[in-house]
């Protein structure tokens, strides 16, 4: 294939990362397709509006997926445990590998997930043995594993809006971040430079604000939240929690920012100013 593909899918595009993942390629001029359950729902629709072609399929339907690999360049793969597990995550991983050596599919970019296969984190484990599928068949893939998202912050809007920021991790604690829009920029960066990313695996973030430094950028006061509490809701955002408590992303934001100079790398700061409240 050339250099740089035409035609892209994008996986999971009704959701909030394949979604601004998808508008972003679509700013870039690139022909996007979106892989959907259900071609008439409102958010497929939507897509549809703004000149995304839907396209029926389901994650592990392996026949709808080699299908709509057929018409497409390149693939934005995105899996989620959040419905069913990070096992049927792994099987989502499986199939889709198995549908783009059927369809001939020339490049995969798979969507992981920064220290996924070294975080004891149940969905960074499921990503990392996708990524240890990918390596090892004969495909042409790229990962492209995003660290937090800026975004994560909005399930606490009502909070937000009483001037408190509650957050389980601790106050002083760097966490590396990005900006949804900046990860759809930094993809539309890769597939310009696919020779470059064969086979590489690419962790991004954009900023490392503390909590603390967080809630003032949105005029409020950090709130600690114990992982007891969020364990009580689920074991595996526990343990995610408490990995970027201790450890963390540890992603060279400096590196990341001189590679990809095309990008904004937008700022938390700058982007919790444009939030409404």
């Amino acid at each position: 294939m050339s250099e740089t593909p035409e035609s892209i899918l994008v996986l999971g595009a009704t959701g909030t990362q394949g979604g601004a993942v998808a508008r972003s390629l679509l700013a870039a001029g690139y022909t996007v397709q979106a892989l959907v359950r259900e071609t008439g729902s409102a958010r497929a629709q939507a897509l549809a509006q703004e000149g995304i072609e839907l396209v029926h399929g389901d994650l592990l339907d392996r026949p709808s997926l080699t299908y709509a690999f057929s018409g497409a360049d390149a693939v934005y793969a995105i899996t989620t445990p959040f419905e069913h597990g990070a096992g049927e995550e792994e099987r989502q991983g499986e199939t889709i590998i198995a549908a783009a050596g059927d369809a001939g599919l020339e490049w995969l970019l798979f969507a992981s997930v920064a220290s996924a296969g070294r975080a004891p984190v149940p969905h960074f484990i499921s990503k990392g043995h996708v990524e240890q599928l990918l390596a090892a068949s004969e495909l042409a893939w790229t990962v492209i594993a995003p660290s937090y998202f800026y975004e994560n912050v909005l399930g606490s809007m009502p909070a937000i809006r009483e001037r408190r920021l509650p957050m389980a991790v601790p106050a002083d604690k760097p966490l590396h971040q990005v900006a949804l829009a900046d990860l759809g920029a930094m993809v539309a960066a890769v597939l310009a430079r696919r020779d470059e990313h064969l086979g590489q695996r690419v962790e991004i973030a954009g900023d490392a604000p503390t909590p603390a430094e967080m809630a003032a950028a949105f005029g409020a006061s950090y709130e600690a939240v114990s992982l007891e509490s969020v364990r009580a809701r689920s074991e595996d955002l526990f343990a995610m929690y408490s990995f970027l408590s201790a450890q963390g992303y540890g992603i060279d934001l400096a590196a990341v920012r001189a590679r990809y100079p095309e990008v904004l790398w937008t700022s938390f700061a700058e982007w919790a100013s444009r939030v409404d409240i």
